[in-house]
């Protein structure tokens, strides 16, 4: 097999085969050398195997991995690949033996393994679809529907969206394109970065598929082959972020025990029998743990299946011999529905030369829902929307629904999805915009709103401006907040809580008042003034959490650990914070009297050092980093274009950011620009494991390097 690995100053990857194939396996093989660790962890993950090496803290997610039958969802839809487009499943397959080909040596680099006591295993064909369906099962947000639950159990019928914001448990993306006649190449620039959940090492991986059939840049998935999100042929190039549509469904089933151990569930034809089995879940350090795993006619039982009643209970609602009834609640996703996961997209995008080819290309797309944009050196331009979103009632949307109701059933065709022209500039960032239509919660304006005012700025756009869009540290949704703090009044004037005298504020939290109404509102690293916005914010944060109106919310809910993040009231008080300032269940007096009382806990204490100093990196690792202190500072907050997302009120570490950013210039792709987080391996000790972490802090891109001539070629 005719091979060639070339490396640039970054240690990215430059591959180039005789095809396609060849090229899948090289990409596979090389991914598996410089990101064994990572690669086996995601295929543990999406088996449900971590706990065997992990230890009992991932029994959740193990446990909700095998429940939500995803390892099965990917052999399935792999199977259907094959009978439906056997071409893009050799492809597919060429990247696992590529995988394969390279675990042991990248096992050999990577220090977890010896920690661990793990051996690397194998990758079987459908293990990057199971990959796939691991890092996007909860992307689109379902657990809201739990937190909508209990909020209107709890709170009333009338709140149940009270909390609606792109919340600490989802996953957002900038992205703009500036058409030709807005850059002074005339030629157009695609720009952006997704946000997640910081990894190290991180969760996508520079990479160059060379081949005669393509030549593409872009950023991959580690344990996927192409490029499914971020490319650049040199023709034509694109980018997504998530369009915050809602495409998976909870169903309440009422479940009873058959005599012969098998299950029933109660759907619109009466009980009909549901797939039942157990599997055994192995635990380092601990014993086995039995998991029985269940699936309706609607979809896999992810909760309750473990609340049976015990023996002996007298049946409810139940012939007789069969168990007492009881309930539990099923995911319906559309990849366990229809087999289909968009894989075959996957080929298609690299070999795109024009607009309309990825436009055709992404009419197959499944999972995850993205609104897409992409430009070609034709003058093409293209923003829509991609995936599969299913056609049902409103409720299903909105909160968990009766499976015995025949209402909430899916429609056999799928929603249809909008588009938009282009006209001058595009901006896609999880606010409203064209996928409205397809969702219930979306992200505040403020990252489309700013990114769209800088672009208006300008009509000689170059990579390099560009640039700075990524750095905007510009905090519109303080404005609230500072609006509250307004109405106190000074020290002098005091400020009047509702029906009572004026009440003038002392003078620390006067002061703490007057800096903050001065402050420019960009949450800068280095600024003292964005470290006290925050400070009051979180006083405000905890106040509010604290309120009487949400003692309600504050037991926990009765679900699996693994969606607290959607659960928790502290962090849904946090990201709603705007709101909850001018409407919900806290009287407007009460509102005024926590702002004056966060003012006073602020200006008694220690003055709040610089923003970046508690605002610091906290990236998830597998194992954790003893020298966990070491992690830098960061300017940006959750609703700048630069989103550091951290926890007001609870901790100012940021767990989510920019997974990477990208400028793709359509006039010289030698003009683009990539970074990551961390850097393009993934094994502790190399040049590149984080080198381009400084370049990341500073908002700058790393260049990217097409001339083979100007690459290092990798020997052996």
């Amino acid at each position: 097999m005719s091979i060639e690995v070339y490396r640039d100053a970054w240690g990215v990857p430059h591959l180039r085969a005789a095809d396609e194939d060849g090229l899948a396996f090289a990409q596979g093989r090389v991914t598996a050398r410089d990101r064994a660790w990572q690669l086996e962890v995601e295929r543990h993950r999406a088996q449900g195997t971590t706990a065997a090496f992990l230890g009992a803290a991932e029994l959740g997610w193990d446990t909700f991995a095998r429940r939500a039958r995803l390892a099965d969802t990917a052999r399935r839809c792999f199977e259907r690949l094959e009978r439906e487009d056997p071409g893009t499943a050799a492809w597919v397959r060429a990247y696992a033996d590529g995988v394969n080909d390279g675990l042991a040596d990248g096992a050999a680099r990577a220090p977890e393994f010896a920690e661990t006591g793990l051996a690397p295993g194998r990758w079987e064909p459908w293990t990057p679809l199971a990959v796939w369906l691991t890092t996007h099962i909860l992307f689109a947000g379902f657990p809201t529907k739990l937190w909508r639950e209990e909020v209107a159990r709890r709170l009333g019928e009338e709140w149940t969206e009270l909390f609606a914001t792109d919340g600490p448990g989802t996953s957002g993306s900038n992205g703009w394109l500036v058409a030709g006649g807005r850059t002074a190449s005339g030629a157009a620039l695609v720009a952006g970065d997704p946000h997640r959940f910081i990894e190290a090492p991180g969760v996508y991986q520079q990479i160059r598929l060379a081949c005669p059939a393509y030549d593409v840049v872009g950023i991959a998935v580690p344990g996927i082959p192409g490029l499914a999100h971020f490319g650049h042929t040199g023709p034509v190039a694109w980018a997504i972020t998530n369009a915050m549509s809602d495409y998976q469904d909870l169903y309440r089933e009422r479940l009873r025990r058959l005599p012969d151990g098998g299950v029933e569930a109660y759907g619109p034809e009466g009980w009909r029998p549901a797939a039942a089995h157990t599997e055994t879940i192995e635990v380092a350090g601990g014993e086995p743990v039995a998991v029985e795993v269940v699936e309706t006619d609607r979809g896999p039982v992810i909760i309750g299946v473990d609340d049976e009643p015990a023996a002996g209970t007298a049946p409810a609602d139940a012939s007789e011999g069969h168990g007492a009834v009881w309930e539990g609640v099923a995911l319906r996703y559309p990849p366990r529905v229809t087999g289909e996961l968009g894989f075959e997209v996957l080929p298609a995008l690299l070999r795109a030369r024009t607009v309309a080819d990825v436009d055709a290309a992404l009419d197959g797309w499944v999972e995850p829902v993205n609104v897409v944009l992409a430009a070609d050196t034709e003058g093409g331009l293209l923003h829509r929307v991609a995936g599969r979103v299913p056609v049902r009632h409103r409720a299903n949307t909105l909160r968990i629904v009766p499976a015995w109701d025949p209402a909430h059933a899916w429609e056999a065709a799928p929603a249809p999805l909008p588009r938009a022209a282009v006209d001058g500039h595009a901006v896609m960032a999880n606010a409203r915009g064209i996928a409205a239509p397809l969702g219930v919660e979306f992200a505040p304006p403020h990252r489309a709103d700013r990114i769209d005012a800088l672009l208006g700025a300008s009509a000689e756009w170059t990579p390099e401006a560009i640039t700075a869009v990524h750095r905007d540290t510009d905090n519109r949704s303080a404005a609230p907040l500072l609006a509250a703090v307004a109405r106190l009044g000074g020290a002098a004037d005091g400020g009047s809580p509702a029906g009572g005298s004026p009440v003038a504020l002392p003078p620390a939290a006067a002061a703490v008042r007057d800096r903050l109404l001065a402050w420019d509102r960009r949450m800068d690293a280095e600024s003292t003034d964005a470290g006290l916005y925050a400070a009051v914010r979180g006083a405000v944060v905890r106040r509010l959490a604290a309120h009487e109106a949400f003692a309600a919310l504050r037991e926990p809910a009765p679900y699996p650990e693994v969606f607290r993040p959607w659960l928790a009231l502290g962090p849904r008080v946090a990201y709603a914070l705007e709101t909850l300032l001018t409407a919900g269940p806290v009287p407007s007096g009460d509102v005024d009297r926590i702002v004056r009382e966060a003012l006073g806990e602020v200006g008694a204490g220690e003055p709040p050092a610089a923003w970046g100093t508690t605002h610091r990196l906290a990236p998830w690792q597998a194992l954790p980093d003893p020298d966990d202190a070491r992690w830098p500072g960061l300017g940006g907050d959750h609703d700048c274009v630069l989103s550091t997302s951290s926890v007001p009120g609870w901790t100012d570490r940021s767990a989510r950011a920019s997974a990477a950013r990208y400028v793709w210039d359509l006039a010289d792709r030698e003009r683009s620009g990539w970074i990551v987080p961390f850097g393009a391996s993934g094994v502790p000790g190399d040049p590149h494991h984080r080198d381009q972490l400084p370049l990341w802090l500073r908002g700058e891109l790393a260049p990217v390097t097409t001339d083979w001539q100007n690459l290092t070629k990798e020997q052996g």
